[in-house]
C-alpha cells in the first residue's frame, strides 16, 4: 500500500479507534470527511485520487495494516539463478525500461534534495552513476535501452538539472513522470492538514506503492505500451547493486 503512514505521528488502530499519543479517537467515516480530500485533490488525477481513497478508508476503518506470520505460506519451489538455462537474448532490451524510483529526499543525511544527488565515489553521486551503467549497457549490447525515473514534487527539478549533462538518457516525459502526493491527514481530527505559511507542508509523496497509479494517471504507461515496450526492471536509484542482466 502507499505510505499513508508517513502522513501520520506515531499510532496504532485497534477496533473503530485509532489511538494517538495515548488518547483514544473515534475515527469519523470515510463518506464524513472524504469531500474535504476530493476538494483538496481537485488537480490531482482521478487514479491518485482512488488511491489516497482506498488507503483513507482503510485508516478511518481500524482495520489492521500488518499480516500475520500465521496467514503467511512459505514458497515450495524456487528457481535458482545459477540453474537458469535460457540463452540472453539481446533484442529483448528493445522493448525494457528501466526504472529508478528517486523520490526520496535525503533529509536524514542533512539535504533537502533528492538522495540520489549524495556523492558516492570519484566525485559521481548516485545519479552519475546510474548514467553510467545505463550508458555501459547501451555501448555493451548496442542498443538504444530506454531509461526512466520516477520522481517527487520534491525532487524531479533537483533531478533533471543534475542528468541535463546526460543528454542520451533523455528528456521531458521520456526521462520522468512524477510521482502523486498525497494529503497529509491531521492524526487528532483526520481532516486534510492546513498550513498557511507554507502550503507545500500540506503534502507528501505517497511511497514506492505510488508507481502503478501514477503510471496510469501521467499517462506513463499508455505511452509506454504504444511504443512496443512489454518489460520494466524497477529499482531504487540509491541501490546501485542492482542492475539489470
Amino acid at each position: 500500500q502507499a505510505d499513508i503512514g508517513s502522513c501520520l505521528e506515531a499510532s496504532a488502530c485497534h477496533g473503530n479507534h485509532l489511538f494517538h499519543l495515548g488518547c483514544a479517537k473515534m475515527a469519523p467515516t470515510l463518506e464524513e470527511v472524504w469531500g474535504e480530500y476530493e476538494q483538496k485533490m481537485t488537480n490531482e488525477t482521478k487514479a491518485a485520487q482512488d488511491a489516497f481513497k482506498y488507503n483513507l478508508g482503510v485508516l478511518l476503518s481500524g482495520k489492521s495494516v500488518m499480516i500475520p506470520d500465521s496467514d503467511l505460506k512459505g514458497v515450495d519451489d524456487v528457481h535458482r539463478y545459477e540453474n537458469i538455462t535460457n540463452t540472453p537474448n539481446a533484442k529483448y532490451l528493445s522493448q525494457t525500461v528501466i526504472l529508478k524510483l528517486n523520490g526520496g529526499l535525503g533529509t536524514g543525511m542533512g539535504l533537502d534534495k533528492a538522495k540520489s544527488l549524495l556523492t558516492v565515489t570519484g566525485g559521481c553521486s548516485f545519479l552519475d552513476l546510474i548514467a553510467k551503467q545505463v550508458a555501459s549497457m547501451k555501448k555493451q549490447y548496442n542498443t538504444d535501452l530506454r531509461f526512466m525515473l520516477m520522481n517527487s514534487f520534491s525532487t524531479s527539478a533537483d533531478t533533471l538539472e543534475a542528468l541535463a549533462k546526460y543528454r542520451d538518457l533523455g528528456t521531458g516525459s521520456d526521462l520522468e513522470f512524477v510521482q502523486n502526493k498525497a494529503p497529509k491527514v491531521d492524526a487528532a481530527t483526520f481532516r486534510p492538514v492546513t498550513w498557511d505559511a507554507d502550503h507545500s507542508h500540506e503534502w507528501c509523496p505517497p511511497g514506492h506503492g505510488d508507481l502503478y497509479p501514477a503510471m496510469l494517471g501521467s499517462g506513463t504507461l499508455e505511452r509506454l505500451l504504444e511504443k512496443g515496450f512489454k518489460y520494466m526492471f524497477v529499482s531504487n536509484s540509491d541501490n546501485l547493486g542492482a542492475t539489470m542482466d
